[in-house]
């Protein structure tokens, strides 16, 4: 697996393909993911393959929204599977690799240890002093893309999401968590 190279070349390609409007879907976020995903592998145990697979998800989890926002997740799992083996990856690592993937859909639903691993790196930010930048950016997005309207309407789908939303590792638990209920909090108090 040429993981560093099928890095650089789905990273390439979200920067020079994906519309304009992805202000929170795009390059960045692929390599938030990935950053994230890393981190909490390590501190979970997972070893070196595994990691491995966990990483290529990551990179490729959002990239179906270069061809729309609809099922993007099995659009990814499309990529995956047409660019992958270009890069030395196997039919069996692949399919792995889309497991992993399909795990983000939302609502989450994980049925694994780099399942559980990958949704909670796509959404580490919930719980990180970013969160009302990245927040900012997704909501330009959907303003974009979903039709929404105002930010106050945003607002009280944060809240509900917030409210509904748990992570799944002892890691992501721990060390975002506290953070992500503060966020709540504020978003509850400005609300009202």
């Amino acid at each position: 697996m040429q993981i560093e190279q099928a890095r650089e070349f789905i990273l390439d390609k979200l920067k020079k393909e994906l519309p304009a409007c992805f202000h929170y879907h795009n390059a960045d976020h692929a390599l938030d993911v990935y950053t994230a995903s890393k981190q909490l592998a390590q501190s979970e145990g997972i070893g070196d393959h595994e990691t491995q697979l966990l990483l290529t998800a990551a990179l490729f989890h959002d990239s179906g929204f270069l061809s729309g926002q609809k099922d993007h997740e099995s659009k990814s799992c499309n990529n995956a599977r047409l660019y992958l083996p270009n890069f030395g990856y196997t039919d069996e690592d692949i399919e792995r690799i889309c497991d992993i993937i399909m795990a983000t859909k939302m609502p989450q639903s994980p049925h694994n240890h780099l399942g559980q691993i990958i949704c909670d790196a796509d959404l580490d930010y919930l719980g990180r002093n970013d969160f009302f930048v990245l927040s900012k950016k997704l909501f330009s997005e959907l303003v974009i893309t979903d039709g929404l309207k105002t930010e106050n309407d945003w607002d009280k789908q944060q809240i509900v999401f917030l409210k509904n939303h748990h992570y799944f590792t002892k890691t992501a638990i721990e060390l975002r968590g506290p953070a992500k209920q503060l966020h709540l909090e504020e978003i509850i108090k400005r609300t009202v």
